[in-house]
């Protein structure tokens, strides 16, 4: 009896170390990279903040507030936000955006527009979690579009 104990907590421990966590992208190099989708997924979560702002604008204004329904937009417009940085962390910063090591002045004059443009990306997503002020939307819609000119070119094309 005792050894089946023994046994089966070892076999929980050695089960619950090896689980890992899974996340939407490998930092290995698999070599499938959608760069247009993850751009296109900021967008949508730039959307769905919007979406969110305005109804607890609404619930807020509302003669009779549903409490309930405000604390799941205002939930809901965080993990939003909290999902669009991980993006531009995890995928754009982390895995795409390379360092500029050969020295050529466009090169990395490209290289500080986008990190500085993913960081205000960063910095108005955090903003948008504290706030229902639309111009933050904005903000964000318009740091989007200039890095993704920037990124993609005039044609935005995928990067491989």
């Amino acid at each position: 009896m005792k050894k089946l104990k023994t046994f089966s907590l070892m076999l929980i421990l050695t089960l619950g170390l090896g689980v890992q966590s899974v996340f939407s992208h490998c930092e290995i190099p698999c070599g499938i990279y959608d760069d247009t989708l993850r751009a296109d997924l900021i967008a949508e979560h730039i959307t769905t903040i919007e979406k969110s702002m305005n109804q607890i604008i609404a619930l807020r204004q509302a003669e009779d507030k549903n409490y309930n329904q405000l604390v799941r937009w205002v939930n809901n417009k965080e993990q939003h936000a909290t999902e669009l940085q991980h993006i531009v962390t995890q995928y754009f910063m982390t895995q795409r955006i390379k360092p500029v090591t050969d020295g050529d002045p466009d090169k990395k004059a490209k290289y500080h527009l986008e990190l500085s443009l993913l960081h205000e990306l960063l910095v108005w997503s955090m903003k948008a979690k504290q706030t229902t002020d639309l111009k933050t939307v904005e903000k964000l819609r318009e740091t989007l579009n200039a890095f993704r000119k920037s990124y993609f070119g005039e044609n935005e094309h995928p990067h491989h």
